[in-house]
């Protein structure tokens, strides 16, 4: 059984309309608002500051390049350049023509993106026939992209273990975090089940564990620490559901939830109007770890 954490949870942001994909840079945890298509920069106390327009729509996030550059999936990938100017960071047109959602980046600056490879009005037809059309790209340091993983059942949030041989990704679909070691050429083998548990967005602790944040269609939800086997070590339990989780903070022990009433993926739109999104944070023992 889950130990069902005791610690509190305070409210850092609220009144948003679709908080996703967060991550820690540069002091502040940054994250994508989907209902205003602005890429967000929080502090510790609530200070937030909009630091440039998103991917566009639904399912864009942001990571950093080794440099410091700042790339942005949606419909391709683009990079962020010093002066501010976009540009395309690689073509990715030949592996999916549907865009891009999670983004990491791992300690060798191999790039890893995935598609849920369908048309999101499609969303319920894709759910009921259990079909699993999502990919996962790669684009190495000098630029070469590629296919390097199928047959995913909507992916979604993704993590690099810290000594770069892992990468772990949720499929929603599928309720099931799946794991693939990676070569020495960024390619992904030795598919294999890492746990039975759901998962949105991710994020990997020192001590190996995965947070995983969880949607349904109940009001209530958790953010709940998993380890490899599906052992769930700690449940929070919040009163919505909750998007995606990362580790932050001066020193990596901040956990910071994302998370907003759930009213259907045909009602997105009115999900976004309804502001029913905060960003959340809780202190945990272990620390971050490991991409993004």
């Amino acid at each position: 059984m889950a130990e069902r954490s005791s610690v509190q949870t305070r409210v850092l942001l609220d009144g948003l309309g679709m908080g996703e994909s967060p991550r820690w840079h540069d002091g502040r945890l940054w994250f994508s608002d989907w209902g205003t298509n602005e890429i967000v920069a929080v502090d510790l106390d609530g200070n937030r500051e909009s630091i440039g327009p998103g991917g566009g729509g639904s399912g864009w996030a942001v990571n950093w390049l080794p440099d410091g550059r700042l790339l942005v999936t949606g419909a391709e990938l683009t990079r962020v350049e010093r002066d501010g100017a976009r540009v395309r960071h690689a073509d990715l047109s030949h592996i999916s023509p549907h865009g891009w959602s999670e983004i990491t980046v791992d300690g060798r600056g191999n790039v890893y993106v995935n598609t849920i490879n369908f048309d999101f009005a499609n969303f319920n037809d894709i759910l009921g026939t259990g079909t699993a059309p999502g990919k996962i790209a790669l684009i190495t340091p000098d630029g070469e992209a590629r296919e390097v993983a199928d047959g995913l059942a909507f992916p979604n949030g993704m993590v690099v273990t810290p000594d770069n041989r892992t990468v772990i990704v949720a499929e929603s679909f599928a309720r099931r975090l799946t794991a693939f070691d990676i070569r020495d050429d960024g390619d992904l083998s030795n598919r294999r089940v890492w746990a039975d548990v759901t998962g949105d967005g991710i994020c990997i602790d020192a001590e190996g564990a995965i947070w995983c944040s969880e949607v349904g269609p109940d009001e209530r939800s958790v953010c709940q620490r998993v380890r490899e086997g599906g052992e769930v070590a700690e449940q929070i339990d919040l009163d919505r559901p909750c998007y995606a989780c990362m580790l932050g903070g001066p020193d990596g022990t901040t956990l910071f939830m994302v998370v907003a009433k759930w009213f259907g993926p045909e009602r997105m739109q009115e999900l976004i109007e309804a502001k029913t999104g905060r960003v959340l944070t809780a202190r945990v023992p272990v620390p971050h770890a490991g991409w993004p």
